[in-house]
């Protein structure tokens, strides 16, 4: 996929565990290891809302195009 979720990043610099971000969010952990390995299918913008207001951050923040396609 070209899209690469980087929530491993940004809590890592908050030194917040997954546990905690998937409580303050409001998803299980499950769901939120779904996200951080990058087997989402898609994600609600209130899902993204609540991440982003957690983490204090923007969504390109959290997710990035990568172009997969050789030059």
């Amino acid at each position: 996929m070209a899209i690469v979720v980087r929530i491993d990043v940004e809590l890592a610099r908050r030194k917040m565990s997954v546990g905690e971000f998937a409580e303050r969010v409001g998803l299980t952990p499950a769901n939120v290891a779904v996200l951080k390995n990058g087997r989402a299918k898609a994600v609600r913008f209130s899902t993204l809302d609540a991440m982003c207001r957690v983490l204090d951050c923007q969504p390109g923040d959290l997710l990035e195009w990568v172009d997969e396609e050789p030059s």
